[in-house]
C-alpha cells in the first residue's frame, strides 16, 4: 500500500513512515512560517533578497488559494507539517510560465523522495492550470534541492527570470512542461 506512491508499511522509522502530501489549509499558516524561517535561517538566508522576507510567510495558503496557484504541504503519520512547495504565476513572466516557490522541508523530511513527489505532483498542477514552463530559484548553499532539480531535468539558467524580489538567489532553473 502506499500514500502519493511512498511506502506505507515497514520498520518505524521516518524513512518508511508515510509522509503524505495535501493541500494547505488556513490552520497551516503558523507551522508554514516557522518551517520557512527554520530552513531559510539554517542557511544564512535572511534579509533583504531572501523569500523569508516576503510578505506571504504569515499567510501561506491565501497567498496560494487562487485558480493559477496552489500550495501543499508535508505531513507525517501524527499529521505534524515537515514542509511545504507549491506554484504560482511568475511575477512579471509570461502568462504560460509559472514559478516552483516556497520548497521548503525540515530536516527530518528530507532524504525520503517527498521532494521528487511534490515536485511531480506541482508539475501535474502547473500543466493542468495551462503552463508550459515551470521556473525557480534557489541557493548554492541549498546543494540537495539543486541536486533534486537536476535529477528532474530542470535545466539551469543564465540569470533570474520575472520578478521575484529574491536578488538574494544565486541559482536559476526552468524546465519545459
Amino acid at each position: 500500500s502506499s500514500v502519493h506512491g511512498l511506502p506505507t508499511q515497514g520498520s518505524h522509522t521516518l524513512m518508511s513512515a508515510p509522509l503524505t502530501i495535501r493541500p494547505s489549509t488556513p490552520a497551516d499558516n503558523p507551522r508554514l512560517a516557522h518551517i520557512i524561517r527554520t530552513v531559510m535561517t539554517s542557511y544564512g538566508a535572511v534579509g533583504p533578497g531572501f523569500s523569508i522576507e516576503d510578505v506571504e510567510v504569515d499567510h501561506m495558503h491565501e497567498a496560494y488559494d487562487h485558480a493559477r496557484a496552489i500550495l501543499y504541504v508535508i505531513e507525517d503519520e501524527a499529521g505534524t507539517v515537515l514542509g511545504c512547495g507549491g506554484i504560482a504565476p511568475l511575477q512579471d513572466g509570461e502568462p504560460d510560465t509559472c514559478e516552483l516557490k516556497k520548497m521548503y522541508f525540515l530536516p527530518e523530511a528530507r532524504g525520503h523522495g517527498i521532494g521528487r513527489r511534490l515536485v511531480t505532483t506541482l508539475e501535474a498542477d502547473a500543466r493542468a492550470r495551462g503552463f508550459r514552463y515551470m521556473y525557480l530559484e534557489t541557493l548554492h548553499s541549498m546543494v540537495e534541492a539543486g541536486r533534486l532539480y537536476q535529477k528532474m531535468a530542470f535545466d539551469p539558467l543564465p540569470g533570474p527570470m520575472g520578478n521575484t524580489g529574491h536578488s538574494g538567489c544565486g541559482l536559476f532553473y526552468g524546465k519545459v512542461l
